[in-house]
């Protein structure tokens, strides 16, 4: 059955784990020089609506060093929507690759693509969740655990807006038996209406999942302090009023983390605005691990690649590869 990587509430805790299992074998590999060229001649279409730095050249790196190739495909280039459905850009490009990424404004969009794909569709990011950078936020949790804790153990502090990312960290540690908490006015915490979409999630798992007002408060136990934009594409005219909602009270500084254990983490997804959301004492200071973060999302994307694609690649014999050339140089032999 054709499975598509559009929402870590599809897959059990045991899938997600085995996922991360995956990228630490392959970052191990990449660290060593020898990262297996498991999807040689295998192709990947990139669908873009907006720009990306770790996105793009996470998948296309990974993509290029497991031997296969990737193909950039951003608006204007091909007719997503426009001058032709969805549906038949679909259809159309799982003829000729193996393997769809999508970077979204709509959530719709992706859910149409996966609908008619005949390949794996993987979700880069839409307007309602991000699951390809919580998999690789959880991951680089786990490299950076204190010392004796495991998964189930740990608390995850969001502090800001319910962005994209919020939403999809809430989702991954209601699978994983994490604790989340997300810290923010009330106006920006995340509806009651997703919030009970993981319930039953959090049930089977035990996970925690909370919300505050008061980020002092819930960083004083966390593991990682997490935050992301105050706004996002299509929000600009609402700047004022979340400045005003979340500066200073919000803002991820060093008084703030001066309230959280020594050992706790920042993270952010990036981009930043610097000196909004977070200071650059923090982002570059001790506690950060903003780039080892971003630098997961390459081993991650490996590892999705490889866990959809590989065991629907043709492994033709030697002797099959052969028999094909023969056919092709015999006919090219009498005319050329």
């Amino acid at each position: 059955m054709l499975k598509h990587f559009i929402h870590t509430l599809d897959f059990s805790k045991e899938e997600l784990l085995r996922m991360m299992e995956l990228t630490s074998i392959l970052k191990r590999a990449d660290k060593d020089g020898a990262c297996p060229r498991l999807l040689s001649g295998a192709s990947l279409g990139m669908i873009f609506e907006e720009p990306s730095t770790r996105t793009r050249v996470s998948f296309e790196v990974a993509m290029t060093k497991l031997g296969g190739h990737a193909l950039y495909l951003r608006p204007g280039e091909i007719h997503l929507g426009a001058r032709e459905s969805i549906a038949d850009t679909a259809r159309v490009v799982s003829r000729m690759v193996d393997v769809v990424e999508a970077r979204t404004l709509k959530h719709e969009t992706v859910l149409g693509l996966a609908k008619y794909a005949t390949v794996p569709v993987i979700n880069g990011l839409t307007d309602f969740n991000h699951p390809t950078q919580v998999l690789c936020d959880v991951f680089t949790m786990m490299e950076h655990a204190p010392k004796g804790k495991d998964l189930e153990e740990l608390k995850v502090v969001f502090v800001g807006d319910a962005t994209n990312v919020c939403v999809s960290l809430m989702h991954i540690c209601a699978r994983l038996g994490m604790s989340f908490m997300q810290a923010a006015p009330a106006k920006y915490q995340i509806t009651e209406e997703r919030r009970a979409a993981v319930r039953d999630a959090s049930h089977e798992s035990g996970a925690r999942i909370a919300f505050s007002e008061d980020p002092v408060a819930a960083v004083a136990d966390a593991d990682f302090v997490y935050t992301d934009l105050w706004w996002w594409i299509g929000q600009e005219s609402e700047i004022p009023d979340r400045q005003a909602a979340f500066m200073p009270k919000y803002q991820v500084n060093a008084a703030l983390m001066a309230h959280a254990p020594a050992s706790a983490r920042f993270m952010h997804c990036l981009p930043a605005s610097r000196g909004v959301e977070a200071t650059d004492e923090v982002m570059d200071g001790a506690q950060s691990i903003i780039l080892d973060q971003s630098e997961n999302r390459l081993h991650t994307e490996k590892a999705l690649l490889v866990w959809f694609v590989y065991p629907r690649l043709k492994r033709p014999s030697d002797a099959l590869l052969a028999r094909h050339r023969g056919i092709a140089e015999d006919f090219l032999s009498d005319f050329l």
